[in-house]
């Protein structure tokens, strides 16, 4: 009996990415494919991509080149937002067999049976095409589930390219959700991470509010953690942040993009909050949840940012009470309208101050992790990269690390930070 053909994925960016990576698998499991890594000859590989940088861009040509030099007979299908951006561009990457658009990823497996000479390389249909929203979570892969409750944005900020490459806002409706949710669940899911491109705007085609998904999702059983991930803070209500205050399934941890802490720079930059607002989010969410952990998004070198306006940013987050920082510098992205404004900061002042936010993250994760030493939180176990130990994150995201216990993954323990084994882990 031979053995069914072979695939394997690499997943670069978002949670949603991820999401989106494993709903794909399941379809081409379903159809007898093997799934494996990718250094163990897969007949088929499938490459999910990132464009939200240069870099990104760049580490999809890598990992292309990287696997047809290992294995020049493979099935090579490049999917995701890059492919939807520049597919003629991937198209000439030699070895690559066919790039899918945002519309057509999810029939990954029809275009693959298709004979050869019937196959079309390039499949990208124009953004405005795409209306479908694909449910979507992932599994097997990890231990907690990253459940995608809304695709697309209608924002168009100035730097970002997500809308072009995802198309407009749209979700599915709260029961369809709750189906999605309850199917995580059966797939052993502990804990259920919710993401998309703008996850607040949840709902709004058929009526509803990511308030009111919030709400029925807190009722299903069998779940024991939610938590939120990026949210904008123009759709993080009070409401929801006092319903957090009082779930019992809903984890003290928000994410909330800020990008810039200088209203002239949010203004040019076509975001939809400014300081204040920003500023009263975080003190409600301190107010109702002292212990709640709080990420910011932010971006250096956006055109436009002096040295005393990137200072502005510096002393808005100081005074803040916040958790940790994820620092993006400022890449021109084609087609974004950001590049007509004038005075682009160089690159080199663009990575200094990166380096400077980096430097202020690790301070403020630091003088968080060390308000809770000693005591007593609930974590949820999984596999750590360093052998021999386990890791994983509390209610409130702090990720601590222990001896390996096998019987332990998987589960949420009661623990005593830095008590009985139970580390800070800083990475």
């Amino acid at each position: 009996m031979n053995a069914g053909p072979r695939v394997a994925f690499h997943t670069l960016g978002c949670k949603l990415n991820f999401a989106e990576t494993s709903e794909i698998s399941k379809s081409l499991q379903a159809a007898g494919y093997a799934k494996v890594e990718i250094d163990e000859q897969p007949d088929v590989l499938v490459i999910n991509t990132c464009s939200v940088t240069d870099q990104a861009d760049q580490k999809c040509r890598n990992i292309v080149r990287r696997a047809i030099k290992q294995n020049p007979d493979v099935f090579v299908a490049v999917i995701g937002c890059y492919a939807q951006l520049k597919p003629q561009e991937i198209a000439q990457i030699e070895g690559v067999s066919i790039v899918l658009g945002a519309n057509e990823k999810f029939n990954l497996l029809q275009h693959i049976q298709k004979k050869e000479e019937e196959r079309e390389k390039v499949v990208v249909g124009h953004i405005k095409e795409v209306q479908a929203f694909v449910p979507s979570f992932s599994s097997g892969d990890r231990t907690r589930t990253f459940l995608k409750v809304q695709d697309g944005c209608n924002y168009f900020c100035a730097f970002c390219t997500i809308p072009l490459a995802r198309g407009k806002s749209r979700s599915a409706d709260i029961v369809t959700t709750l189906q999605q949710a309850k199917k995580a669940v059966e797939a052993g899911a502990k804990e259920i991470v919710l993401t998309g491109v703008n996850i607040g705007d949840f709902g709004t085609a058929h009526g509803q509010s990511f308030f009111q998904l919030i709400q029925q999702l807190d009722q299903l059983e069998g779940v024991e953690r939610f938590r939120i991930s990026s949210i904008e803070p123009n759709l993080l209500s009070n409401e929801i942040i006092d319903f957090v205050s009082s779930s019992k399934k809903f984890m003290p941890h928000f994410h909330i993009p800020l990008q810039s802490g200088d209203d002239e720079i949010l203004r040019a930059m076509r975001r939809r909050y400014r300081t204040d607002l920003y500023r009263q989010r975080i003190e409600f969410i301190k107010e109702k949840i002292p212990h709640a952990c709080i990420g910011v998004d932010v971006i250096t070198g956006f055109p436009g940012e002096t040295h005393e306006l990137f200072l502005n940013t510096m002393h808005f987050i100081q005074s803040l009470s916040v958790s940790y920082l994820h620092v993006f510098t400022y890449s021109e992205r084609p087609n974004t309208t950001a590049l007509r404004i004038d005075d682009i900061v160089p690159i080199q002042q663009r990575q200094e101050r990166t380096q400077q936010l980096r430097m202020l993250s690790e301070k403020l994760k630091r003088q968080f992790y060390l308000q809770f030493d000693q005591q007593n939180r609930s974590v949820l176990w999984e596999y750590s990269k360093e052998d021999g130990k386990m890791s994983g994150y509390t209610d409130n995201y702090i990720r601590v690390i222990a001896p390996l216990e096998k019987h332990k993954l998987n589960t949420i323990e009661p623990i005593t930070i830095n008590a009985k084994g139970v580390y800070y882990d800083w990475d």
